[in-house]
């Protein structure tokens, strides 16, 4: 008999699964599928937290399935070796899959997954996810379509689920991927359970305050929905999240709760966000390697892999962006503003090129998004050339976001000492101040790497260089106009004036993008 394999990939639930629903109405038996493919754990930018919260999403799915009279089936291998495997067991007449925008290995993984199914006369049948459109030939009325698609009715869970039998391989642990030990001792849990859990209760307790709490590291934990890591493995759809924020804002709103509302309203307008700029990525997958704008390629230099190690370890000589980097490594997660802050901390006074930090701070969230990712630390380094340079100044930072330091001494408690005056600008303390600390800069606590205030000025004059010229507007305009958002209402031509005040209204909302 011939059997439909649904392939699991990012997108570990049985509710709102349109290829497990197109598989159980086919008749056919079923072989749920998913693959633990080494080459992909062998890419830079994945780690063992990764790994775990992986594991704990398929355990949760076995679950699931075995709840309906189903299984999972996990194999490891390339998928196309492990489709010969199981084609082997058994006639498969269909492969069914959701669209997946991630890295170009798993694209190129995709593309040979396509050839195995044309080479044995199988059927390979993908299926949207969520509001990124594959072929896309314009952003013109991408919002309205997005719109469309989050309004569909969620698919429901299958009453039943009949699956062949297709034997699991052993869960390789770790070390057997070739995973460095990572240690992440606050990491959240993965799962659906755990996913439902983090979905409601930002709409119905911890979300009051987002819109106020979600810039600053000593409130963003609680406040922010945590739901990225959920999305990003597909615990949870999108579909989901939205028709459950949407509910939630349309009771807030009924029951005069205005401050909730406008929190929620600022959630689900982060939920199109993050979907613009995995749009992004599938339009022009060369984002992941290759600066946008012609104009940054070559400018910056390649980092040496001792100040990456400072940087990602949280050992800059600047305490906010120390305690920021080291409460990342702990817990997986860091608020957005704190994110675009130690990018362009390592675009900017480091003056590097951006990508081989963008793998290592990859590593580290359990909530990696290839799509947002890359493109997010492109226009946190200036390489797209439409989005106003950002750099953020790291003292500033710490006084804004903690002003008492209560979240820079937890994390760098090696400055616990510090009064507050000093505990951001430890290099302006007093050598008696310091003693009566504990503190001996370049000893317990390292110098900064760079003065920050003059090599801002320095890359502030580097990239105002790279941007004059009629052939940097140029092709500014034309990234602009492929890739800019509609929903934002900014125009694509005009006056000079005009575009940069559209240019501005883009970015302030790119900044404030977080879940």
């Amino acid at each position: 008999m011939a059997v439909n394999v649904v392939w699991f990939k990012r997108d570990l639930r049985i509710h709102d699964h349109g290829p497990l629903r197109d598989a159980v109405a086919s008749g056919d038996p079923v072989i749920c599928l998913y693959v633990i493919e080494p080459e992909l754990w062998a890419l830079p930018e994945y780690s063992g937290r990764q790994y775990a919260f992986l594991l704990e999403c398929l355990d949760s799915l076995d679950a699931a399935l075995k709840a309906k009279g189903g299984s999972l089936t996990v194999r490891v291998g390339a998928v196309a070796d492990v489709l010969d495997a199981l084609l082997a067991e058994h006639a498969i007449s269909t492969v069914r899959a959701h669209e997946e925008t991630g890295l170009r290995w798993t694209w190129e993984r995709d593309k040979a997954v396509a050839r195995w199914a044309r080479a044995n006369g199988a059927a390979f049948l993908e299926t949207p996810q969520h509001g990124v459109i594959r072929g896309l030939s314009t952003r013109n009325g991408w919002a309205k379509r997005w719109d469309a698609f989050m309004s569909q009715p969620v698919i429901a869970a299958p009453e039943r689920i009949e699956t062949a039998f297709a034997a699991s391989d052993p869960i390789p642990g770790a070390d057997a991927l070739g995973l460095e030990p990572d240690p992440c001792p606050d990491r959240q849990p993965g799962g659906r359970r755990a996913a439902v859990s983090d979905l409601k209760s930002f709409l119905s307790e911890r979300g009051e305050d987002y819109r106020r709490a979600m810039s600053s590291p000593l409130t963003a934990y609680d406040a922010c929905s945590r739901v990225s890591a959920h999305l990003a493995f597909g615990t949870v759809s999108m579909r989901e999240a939205f028709q459950a924020a949407d509910r939630a804002l349309k009771a807030r709103r009924s029951s005069g709760e205005t401050g909730y509302a406008k929190s929620i309203d600022s959630f689900v307008s982060r939920l199109h966000w993050h979907c613009h700029f995995i749009q992004k990525f599938e339009d022009e997958p060369g984002i992941e390697t290759t600066d946008l704008h012609p104009a940054y390629r070559g400018a910056r230099p390649e980092p040496d892999e001792e100040s990456v190690r400072r940087w990602i370890e949280g050992e800059t000589g600047f305490p906010f962006v120390d305690a920021c980097m080291r409460a990342l490594n702990a817990t997986g997660w860091l608020n957005f503003r704190m994110r675009a802050m130690v990018a362009a901390f390592s675009s900017y006074h480091l003056w590097v090129d951006w990508k081989r930090p963008a793998e290592a701070l990859a590593r580290r969230f359990t909530d990696f998004e290839p799509g947002i990712h890359y493109a997010q630390f492109q226009m946190q380094s200036g390489t797209t050339g439409v989005n106003t340079p950002r750099i953020y100044n790291p003292v500033k930072q710490g006084h804004d976001q903690d002003p008492d330091g209560v979240f820079t001494r937890r994390w760098v408690p090696e400055l616990s000492g510090l009064p507050a005056s000093f505990i951001h600008e430890p290099w302006k303390a007093p050598v008696d101040v310091l003693a009566a600390a504990g503190v001996t800069l370049g000893g317990t606590y390292p110098e900064r790497m760079v003065d920050h205030e003059q090599a801002a000025r320095e890359a502030r004059a580097r990239i105002g260089a790279l941007r004059k010229g009629e052939d940097h507007h140029q092709a500014a305009k034309a990234i602009q106009i492929r890739h800019g958002s509609r929903k934002s209402g900014l125009k694509q031509t005009g006056s000079a004036s005009s575009r940069k005040k559209a240019r501005k209204a883009e970015d302030d909302r790119q900044a404030r993008f977080e879940f």
